[in-house]
Order: structure tokens, then sequence, then C-alpha cells
């Protein structure tokens, strides 16, 4: 799964640790979505950084 974390998250000027304040995702967990290091997501916390983000869960994570 590749996703645009990061592109959505500076498109609104948000930091990490913003983005984790306002998602309730942890910092850790972004940087690994960020740096594809993370090779499982939970629904969950895709929806919760989408929201933060006020963007769709399909505009940010897609499949390969």
């Amino acid at each position: 799964m590749k996703n645009l974390v990061k592109e959505a998250r500076l498109e609104r000027q948000l930091s990490q640790t913003e983005l984790a304040k306002l998602s309730g995702v942890s910092r850790a967990t972004i940087i690994a979505l960020e740096s594809n290091k993370c090779k499982e997501y939970k629904v969950e916390t895709l929806r919760k950084i989408s929201k933060a983000l006020k963007k769709a869960v399909t505009e940010i994570f897609f499949l390969d």
C-alpha cells in the first residue's frame, strides 16, 4: 500500500506532532507511514489520519 500522508500533511502545513495530536495516532506511527516502514495498516488508523487531514481515505491511501 502506498500513501500520501506526508504530502497531505505538508499541504495543511502541519508538523508530524500536530498531526499526531489532531488524529490521536502516535507520532511514531506517522513517521513509519511517511517513510513506508509500516507494512500493516489498521483501518481505524487510516480513518483517523484521513479525518485529521480532511481528506477521504482513498485520497491518501491506495493499493500498489
